[in-house]
């Protein structure tokens, strides 16, 4: 199985649970791989625990951190045209901002988009597409 079948499982089946005293399991799950306690609300940003999670998942490396670009030091970078749908990992920027960013499990390209299946988009497991300037 790749990252990228286990991962597409949860897509619209993981969301946020609405109200300030309602948190996903699961996602609580994710983000204690990344060091936070059972305790944490699913509102925190939890890319990198989704990414974390599918890794722990299929014993893959893993940042076990929650910073999206925490993934940069694992494994070894490659260029884009390198990358291996449902295999590797991108990480995006965020703005201007070098600690925040994004991450995902690359799904492929379709012209200047990246595709990636991540958590926290749309306060769930999502594939989306994103700017490949990012």
């Amino acid at each position: 199985m790749t990252l990228f079948e286990h991962a597409h499982r949860y897509v619209g089946e993981i969301k946020e649970l609405p109200g300030e005293h309602a948190d996903h399991p699961l996602i609580q799950w994710w983000m204690s791989l990344c060091g936070y306690g059972f305790d944490v609300h699913d509102e925190v940003p939890w890319c990198s625990g989704f990414v974390n999670g599918m890794a722990w998942d299929l014993r893959a490396p893993r940042s076990k951190s929650a910073a999206a670009r925490s993934w940069l030091a694992v494994g070894v970078s490659i260029s884009l045209v390198d990358a291996r749908a449902a295999w590797d990992v991108c990480v995006l920027s965020r703005g201007t901002n070098p600690i925040q960013g994004h991450v995902g499990i690359y799904a492929g390209t379709d012209g200047d988009r990246i595709r990636l299946v991540s958590g926290n988009m749309s306060n769930q497991v999502t594939v989306e597409d994103f700017d490949e300037a990012r």
